[in-house]
């Protein structure tokens, strides 16, 4: 077994394993939760177990708004994760840790003393996700690693980045920020969940896999919401969403996923009169066909989603429209391009790639591509390829750098730690 650990440490998700595997060991919530009805805290994989209760639980995280903050709560995930789920020996392995871009010096210090001091590792190499990122599509495709740069365009949990990366480095003058990111879609969705239908502000993992789920970005938002207006009952977006109820089913899920997926055969050109004649069979057939739902009774236990499936992720293309001072996400990837050399520009708009839990949204890319080609020169080329799984890219770069035989020289040892400290030892990361 590798005697590399390889953490990527997220804000919502935690992804950790060793050097060479393709997968991680373990991807667990980053975070600590307890149920009303207990008073036990349950620590990362621990939510995810079948017959853990997620109704109203109090979530504690170490990290926020991308930062960790509690480094307390940081330490019992962790220890969780290296004795009980890698069964790794900190004092007998290196650590390639996974931070946040922009990471402040006094962050930096209290990971370094968990690092070193709590857990004991002996030695540690800090990267950030867009370079691990390119490190890994470029073994993947030949025509990345012909260019030599690429635009990381990360969707986290806290936040999105849009990162130029040039021959495995982050341009950190060329970096472009989003304040906004898969919790904060979460918490729109809760309030409109809340004011629309039931009260869900306490239901944090619930509501987050309701999103996951059911969420899509819309092509022609104007169209959709007519559509969404007009049609009434036989709204096409339309679907339900059934809470646990705590007896015969501890976990939230979705009531019928064929009305759920019914938005994915709307025609792209055709007057809404038709669209919703055609939902109006569809609704005539399922009613034909009683079976292919689940009949449960659950009176205010469940709750209907129509319009707020496309609204939700439209606030990364639009931020303006809920009040942010901020530029939606086209416009952030036009600046991050613009900040390089000019002779950058065509191969990076050329080579954008999308990594994060939020990408995973149907018909992401496709609208994204819609809002950049008019922002981008007639002359240059608009590429945007998606990873095939992007919560575990990251790690799977990690997993590659950390099993390079140049490794070692890049990493500090706890003794150089120990002499020089964390600010004059951390100075070979380029932080």
């Amino acid at each position: 077994m590798s005697s590399v650990v390889v953490l990527d440490n997220g804000g919502g998700l935690c992804k950790a394993g060793f050097a060479g595997d393709r997968d991680p060991t373990a991807v667990v919530p980053n975070c600590l939760g307890r149920s009303g009805a207990s008073k036990r805290w349950l620590v990362a994989d621990q939510l995810l177990a079948p017959d853990s209760d997620v109704t109203s639980v109090s979530i504690r995280r170490p990290l926020d708004r991308g930062y960790l903050v509690n480094p307390d709560l940081q330490r019992e995930v962790w220890d969780r994760i290296l004795r009980s789920l890698l069964r790794a020996d900190p004092a007998h392995s290196s650590l390639l840790l996974v931070e946040p871009l922009f990471n402040p010096p006094s962050v930096q210090r209290a990971t370094d003393e968990l690092i070193f001091e709590d857990f004991g590792f002996q030695s540690l190499c800090v990267a950030d996700s867009p370079s691990l990122i390119h490190l890994y599509e470029a073994s993947r495709r030949p025509c990345l690693s012909q260019y030599c740069c690429s635009l990381v365009v990360d969707c986290g949990f806290s936040f999105i980045h849009a990162a130029p990366v040039l021959h495995n480095f982050t341009l950190n003058y060329g970096v472009r920020r989003l304040d906004l990111g898969g919790k904060a879609l979460t918490n729109y969705l809760k309030e409109l969940v809340s004011y629309r239908s039931v009260n869900v502000m306490d239901e944090t993992l619930i509501i987050d896999h309701a999103k996951e789920q059911l969420c899509f970005v819309s092509l022609d938002v104007a169209r959709d919401l007519e559509l969404a207006r007009k049609s009434g009952e036989d709204n096409p977006f339309r679907c339900t969403y059934v809470l646990p109820d705590g007896v015969t089913h501890t976990k939230g899920y979705v009531k019928d996923m064929e009305e759920a997926r019914r938005y994915l055969s709307l025609p792209s050109q055709s007057t809404i009169n038709q669209s919703v004649a055609n939902e109006e069979l569809d609704c005539q057939e399922n009613a034909k066909r009683p079976e292919a739902r689940r009949q449960i009774d659950l009176t205010k236990n469940e709750f209907s989603l129509t319009n707020e499936r496309f609204l939700v992720p439209e606030m990364i293309f639009h931020p303006s429209d809920l009040g942010m001072n901020q530029a939606g996400l086209a416009e952030c990837i036009v600046r991050a391009v613009q900040s390089c050399h000019p002779q950058l520009h065509p191969q990076l708009f050329e080579s954008i790639i999308l990594t994060g839990g939020s990408t995973l949204f149907p018909q992401f890319r496709e609208r994204l591509e819609r809002e950049l080609r008019p922002l981008v020169r007639d002359d240059y080329k608009v590429k945007i390829a998606t990873q095939e799984d992007p919560i575990l890219g990251v790690w799977r770069g990690g997993s590659l750098l950390a099993s390079s035989p140049d490794f070692e020289s890049m990493c500090i040892t706890k003794l150089e730690y120990e002499e020089i400290g964390s600010a004059r030892s951390r100075r070979r990361f380029f932080h």
